[in-house]
């Protein structure tokens, strides 16, 4: 097959250019950004979709569900019929687990590597496959909705060149709708960061041992024992000690706080940068139609691997801090 020359990349070029545009024009149409981005628009919230007794389905639940079908689906068609010599989808996802768990072993070491790395890896994979997935445009304009009068119609591509097809048309816009980004739900950054916790927690109380691991939080040593010099009349030494041991308790409870507000920070961190980003998506059609809405797919892209690493590697980084030995011991 011949290689293409600069002007033959520059068409095919063009060529995807023009392509994102008429789809961003199809699944964008320019309407009235304040109805779709009102407070009653069902996007800009997770809605209930079904009620079975007190288990409420949502529509970021129901695309959690897709995403973690999705990832059962790939790795089994994967290993289903799985040979020496690795080719097609097998060879895929060899490479994807090789990738990441080099990448923890570089970082934990190869026994706790191994240790950590089906919490890590499923960590990322389900957060990259959640962001992915979301991208999908039958994501937030499948659902329940209302109808709008012909003078407030949405200019949608068909409707503006060829609008005598549409004489009578009546546009429909989505309130409720079937599918929406699960990352853009708290509660699933939530369940993520409250698994990444107590997986470190549970890492580091079974590597070092409850005494050592608690140790660090709760250091009443040198304080009790400067009480006890002061109890046996040493007064000099008893104050420096006990002031070295009120700033050792003052240091622990802050180690405390931070491994708490990590659940936090964690929590909000996924969360608030895809709703951020489900935003601008929203929003960008309505300001500038055409293909800036294909570049800002293109950044989503590139901001849901990022957010996937930057949770796994948190994760990973403290899971590694947590089962090394504090740096002095009483």
């Amino acid at each position: 097959m011949p290689k293409l020359g600069l002007k033959g990349k520059l068409i095919i070029a063009v060529v995807v250019v023009i392509g994102l545009m008429i789809i961003s024009g199809i699944f964008f149409p320019v309407s009235k950004p304040e109805l779709e981005l009102s407070p009653n628009y069902g996007g800009t919230q997770p809605a209930p979709f079904a009620t079975f007794g007190p288990f409420i389905v949502t529509n970021t639940l129901i695309a959690a569900w897709i995403s973690i079908i999705t990832l059962v689906v790939i790795f089994f068609l994967a290993t289903r019929r799985m040979k020496f010599i690795p080719k097609g989808l097998q060879n895929f996802a060899e490479a994807i687990i090789e990738g990441i768990l080099n990448f923890i072993e570089g970082i934990a070491g190869k026994e706790n590597g191994r240790r950590f790395f089906p919490i890590v890896a499923t960590i990322f994979l389900f957060v990259l496959t959640n962001a992915w997935i979301a991208l999908i445009p039958v994501f937030n304009v499948i659902g329940r909705g209302t109808v709008l009068p012909p003078a407030e119609v949405s200019n949608n591509l068909l409707h503006n060149f060829v609008p005598s097809l549409f004489p009578n048309y009546e546009g429909f816009v989505v309130t409720v709708p079937i599918l929406r980004a699960a990352n853009t739900d708290i509660n699933i950054p939530l369940m993520l960061a409250l698994v990444s916790f107590l997986c470190v927690e549970y890492w580091g109380l079974t590597s070092l041992g409850a005494r050592t691991y608690l140790g660090k939080f709760f250091r009443f040593g040198q304080l009790l024992q400067g009480l006890g010099q002061l109890l046996k009349g040493k007064v000099k030494t008893a104050v420096n000690t006990i002031l070295f041991g009120a700033i050792d308790v003052f240091v622990g409870g802050l180690e405390l706080i931070s491994e708490l507000v990590r659940i936090i920070s964690f929590t909000f961190r996924l969360f608030g940068n895809m709703v951020g980003g489900e935003v601008l998506l929203l929003t960008v059609p309505f300001l500038i139609p055409w293909v800036v809405a294909s570049v800002v797919y293109g950044l989503e892209t590139f901001l849901g691997l990022i957010q996937a690493i930057i949770f796994a590697v948190l994760t990973l980084v403290f899971a590694v801090m947590a089962v090394s030995k504090p740096e002095h011991e009483h």
